[in-house]
């Protein structure tokens, strides 16, 4: 009488008559019993009577006691998951195996590999326990542009309490930074901040440059980050038909606007938001002069602009302020002064994404001032 179910598959291949007798084995990985996962059915035959014996974890103690069979209801006593898949063998796949099995011990055959397969998925998951890759990991991987002092091989490094993984610069990948959200138990806007504090340690450090660019987060291992290979505008006909702009003022707005839109896509958004600004206060200098032209024009372009995303998260960030001076007090003088009442932190995740949502309008006000302030076209065969 077999015991367990690997002496069941073991008598079936060494046994024709016990093969002849078999019906069906359904297995399942489901849970079974308090803290046990797993069991089995096998169905033969017995003296012409279809008979059925059930096998379960060795975790599942209460079912392994001495008369447990007795009134025992396979359909209740053994399943205790909501939903569960099972699959079954048949005596045609036992019939195969022992078939295959006999022709390979008659006609031995070296291994199709040599097995350094397995040697190299053991190094894989060798690689991941250096990491710090755990069951449940999830990775948020960011990409960084840096003149710091980097390791030459990916690193797990403690910084404060949190644990990082640096991964080296490649031909395909750029340097770059990774959080396991829950082994260090932060969400992901915590752990943006935490990589912008270690960039400005290092930064300071080795007093250089350090910027974190993008990312993204849900990997079970730390990822490599891709160089970015940015979509630029070409035309099989190049037509352009542009003059430098006769006034200084055009030309310094020009030049400003260049700044904001350099830094708003290489993650110095501080800079931007100030230059939109100094953009406005060509023609409008002062506090309150340049608060009127962005009152008039806000409430202009958001006339023009009904149902605009951005508009829209940015009333929400002004709160009860409006947003000339929220404009002003939030942005200008938050990001270029450091005072108690200027607390602009360029390491916070929030504090970024605030700011982002700040310079996309001041970006729309921005070019609404030089166009018709200036009327530079924006058409590069204008002629101007």
């Amino acid at each position: 009488m077999a015991e367990t179910i690997s002496d069941v598959v073991s008598i079936l291949l060494a046994n024709k008559e016990a093969l002849t007798s078999f019906i069906r084995m359904t297995l399942t990985i489901a849970e079974t019993g308090v803290n046990s996962r797993g069991g089995a059915e096998v169905a033969y035959l017995c003296d012409g009577e279809k008979r059925r014996a059930y096998f379960v974890p060795s975790g599942a103690a209460s079912l392994l006691t001495k008369g447990s069979e007795i009134g025992f209801d396979p359909d209740r006593g053994r399943i205790n998951a909501p939903a569960m898949r099972e699959m079954s063998f048949t005596q045609e796949f036992f019939r195969r195996l022992a078939r295959e099995s006999e022709l390979a011990e008659r006609f031995p055959a070296p291994p199709e590999g040599d097995g350094s397969e397995y040697d190299a998925e053991e190094a894989e998951q060798e690689r991941y326990r250096k990491l710090g890759v755990r069951n449940g990991s999830r990775f948020l991987n960011v990409g960084v542009d840096n003149q710091v002092t980097w390791p030459k091989e990916e690193k797990l490094i403690t910084f404060d309490q949190y644990q990082l993984v640096l991964m080296p610069k490649t031909k395909d990948h750029v340097q770059s930074v990774h959080v396991d959200l829950m082994a260090n138990r932060v969400d992901e806007s915590t752990a943006m901040t935490i990589v912008n504090r270690f960039l400005s340690v290092m930064a300071w450090c080795d007093d250089n440059f350090a910027i974190a660019e993008y990312g993204w987060s849900g990997n079970s291992v730390p990822v490599p980050v891709s160089k970015r290979d940015l979509a630029f505008t070409t035309a099989h006909d190049y037509i352009f038909d542009r003059k430098i702009p006769g006034a200084e003022e055009a030309r310094r707005a020009l030049a400003l606007y260049r700044e904001a839109r350099n830094a708003q896509q290489n993650g110095f958004i501080s800079y931007a938001v100030l230059n939109y600004y100094k953009i406005i206060e060509i023609r409008h200098p002062g506090k309150e002069a340049a608060r009127t032209w962005f009152r008039t024009h806000f409430e202009a372009l958001q006339i023009e602009s009904k149902d605009d995303d951005d508009i829209n998260r940015f009333l929400a960030l002004c709160g009860n302020d409006p947003p000339h001076k929220y404009i002003h007090d939030s942005c200008r003088i938050a990001v270029a002064h450091a005072g108690k009442h200027s607390k602009s932190d360029p390491d916070d995740a929030h504090e970024i994404v605030r700011l982002h949502t700040a310079a996309r309008v001041m970006h729309k006000l921005a070019r609404r001032f030089i166009e018709q302030e200036f009327t530079v076209s924006d058409v590069m065969y204008s002629g101007d």
